[in-house]
């Protein structure tokens, strides 16, 4: 169980840092062309969308499971 939450703990960790190093970076979008040293990690609106469909999806499949 340890072992578990240990991997659920790092993946968050990560994921978290990924995010508060992104967000000190200058955008390439806000700089041009010439910022591409600085880009993010991750494309955080894909992220944010991907997941929104993900629980949307989630959410209409508990649906039909619930009303059976």
């Amino acid at each position: 169980m340890r072992t578990f939450f240990g991997m659920i703990l790092g993946a968050l960790l990560l994921v978290c840092g990924v995010y508060v190093y992104d967000s000190m970076q200058t955008s390439s979008v806000a700089n041009g062309q010439v910022a591409h040293n600085s880009r993010t990690i991750v494309n955080w609106d894909v992220a944010a969308e991907n997941w929104n469909a993900l629980k949307t999806r989630a959410h209409e499949e508990w649906t039909k499971v619930a009303a059976k």
